[in-house]
């Protein structure tokens, strides 16, 4: 099941349709074996070069042609979110070490590619722009070429910022690997605020080049100005956060409100749960394509669903999220008048709650998920037992029941992957905002544009303060954004890692018992043990060969 080989430019193939609509998408074509002469002189291997850099290495899987959901993570089943308080990986998956505070330079788990495979990017990139005044493009082409070649690079840097802090800015400087590696400038490291200034300053010329809307000239997944924009405000809002202050909250909230004023992209009130399966919801910023038929991603269904239906339990939710979910009257569990029963417990809940986890009895493909003991099928007295979750629920977010949970190769894996969708540019506009001056009328409306949603209706905040909005904005990023490769950044970044990730991975056990209201008995327990951070965590640590490589001349993080 688990043996990988990395494959180096592997490409997505055109679709010339979905359903009964004829749309146009991201065309990425084989440059593996492209020459750098051939490149510079066929503009359709040049743009099929550009149009490549989104993907970056890929695993692929002996048994088929998979590519795991992100930006050319360099991860595989283990999701992003069992390195936070959101899930735990069932069977590992170079995810414990991040859980249990044991990083180091020669042990970085599933995060141990982050670094080369974004500075192999940005290497590549500056190649393209290298050579691209050289093609025979027109003026209009060329320039959108250039942006989409810099938002590119800036995601890349953006990566290396949100894990590592302050970036090598290596500029134009290495373009291939015949580049003056030797040269000291290369392995200086910039300051958190020179990484970000460059980086806002190259999303800033992006979006000046790029087109606003895709279209038949412009596929669907390749970069607009909203992609730039949004990701600056991704990158403005953490750099005015407590751990990076290198920025402000007023700059923030403007790089927020530059997106909202496009006036191009609104919430999808078609249900929350159906977003992440449609690659043209108007919600969608930028997202990475995936078709059954030529370019899939692994199967989410068979990664992550109950061992009862022949699946592999991976990334399995914790309490400590669920926890989180407020109940639909929009009070938290704990508080007294919530109506919250801890013997009946996922009733009336937020309805991102249903949408995101499978609970005890939860409906699924035409019956229900049982984890109850005694002979619960998804327990581990039930088939497969050695993928049963360890928390007592399974994730439900991203899944498509249509697709096949046994042999699922070349039928499931075709759900896009969103980077940037408009709930996060409201969210982080609130936040900006409620910093900067407080919740005036503009954050009550951001942040209840999100919880409203038809599918959603949760209800309205009114009469906060400042305070208290703060710590309901964190509250709504840890539901609505849930699995998203958010919480992990986002309790760094406010500097509550140190309450949120010193506490057990917990879990739920359920038990037959006719005492209770919901028919059985639930008592919280531990399902990991040793999760553990230190303030070294913060940041991860540079791969022991990059330092090694520059002959000690590439400074390392601090505790490691």
């Amino acid at each position: 099941m688990k043996n990988f080989k990395y494959v180096i430019g592997w490409a997505m193939l055109l679709m010339a349709s979905v359903t009964s609509c004829k749309k146009d998408f991201l065309t990425l074509s084989p440059t593996d074996r492209a020459t750098g002469n051939s490149i510079v002189s066929d503009t359709t291997l040049f743009e099929a070069f550009v149009t490549n850099r989104y993907l970056g290495a890929i695993l692929q899987e002996k048994e088929g042609s998979y590519s795991p959901p992100g930006f050319g993570r360099g991860f595989e089943y283990a999701m992003w979110s069992s390195v936070s308080d959101e899930s735990i990986y069932t069977n590992n998956d170079g995810s414990w070490v991040l859980q249990q505070g044991q990083l180091s330079a020669d042990n970085t788990g599933m995060a141990g590619t982050l670094w080369a495979r974004s500075y192999r990017s940005i290497r590549e990139c500056n190649y393209a722009l290298s050579v691209i005044d050289g093609l025979p493009l027109n003026t209009a082409h060329k320039n959108r070429l250039v942006g989409e070649i810099r938002f590119i690079r800036a995601f890349r840097y953006h990566d290396i910022i949100r894990n590592y802090g302050g970036a090598v800015l290596i500029a134009d400087r290495v373009t291939d690997l015949n580049s003056n590696l030797q040269d000291p400038a290369l392995f200086k490291r910039a300051s958190l605020a020179e990484s970000i200034n460059y980086v806002a300053t190259e999303l800033d010329d992006a979006a000046s080049r790029l087109p606003l809307n895709n279209s038949a000239t412009w596929a669907l997944g390749r970069a607009t100005k909203g992609a730039a924009l949004a990701l600056k405000s991704r990158l403005l809002l953490y750099a005015a956060s407590p751990l990076y202050s290198a920025a402000t909250w007023t700059a923030a909230a403007a790089a927020a409100k530059a997106v909202i004023d496009l006036g191009k992209y609104n919430i999808d009130q078609g249900g929350y749960s159906k977003l992440f399966l449609n690659p043209n919801s108007s919600e969608i910023i930028f997202e990475r394509l995936y078709f059954s038929s030529t370019a899939i991603h692994l199967p989410i269904e068979r990664a992550n669903g109950p061992n009862g239906y022949d699946a592999w339990g991976g990334n399995t939710p914790l309490q400590n999220l669920v926890d989180a979910y407020p109940m639909a009257n929009g009070k938290a569990i704990t508080d007294p008048g919530s109506g919250y029963d801890p013997q009946n417990p996922y009733v009336n809940r937020d309805p991102r709650f249903y949408a995101t986890i499978l609970h005890n009895k939860s409906p699924y493909r035409g019956s229900t998920v049982d984890v109850y003991l005694p002979g619960g099928k998804d327990s581990n007295q039930g088939p497969s037992n050695w993928n049963t979750s360890s928390t007592g629920y399974y994730l439900r977010k991203f899944m498509n029941d249509s697709y096949p949970i046994v042999n699922p190769a070349g039928v499931a894996g075709a759900q896009p992957w969103i980077y940037f969708r408009y709930a996060e540019i409201l969210l982080n506009y609130a936040e900006a905002q409620n910093e900067a001056i407080g919740p005036d009328q503009s954050v009550y409306d951001a942040i209840n544009a999100v919880r409203s949603r038809s599918s959603v209706a949760m209800p309205a905040l009114l009469g906060l303060s400042q305070a208290t909005m703060r710590e309901a904005i964190k509250n709504e990023r840890q539901i609505e954004l849930a699995f998203e490769e958010h919480r992990y950044y986002d309790v760094r970044r406010w500097k509550i890692a140190p309450q949120t990730e010193n506490v057990p991975a917990y879990g739920i056990s359920a038990t037959v018992s006719g005492a209770n209201p919901s028919g059985y008995s639930y008592v919280r327990k531990v399902a990991l043990t040793g999760r553990t951070f230190k303030d070294a965590q913060y940041w991860l640590p540079i791969p022991l060969t990059e330092i090694q490589a520059s002959n000690g001349q590439l400074k390392q993080n601090a505790g490691y």
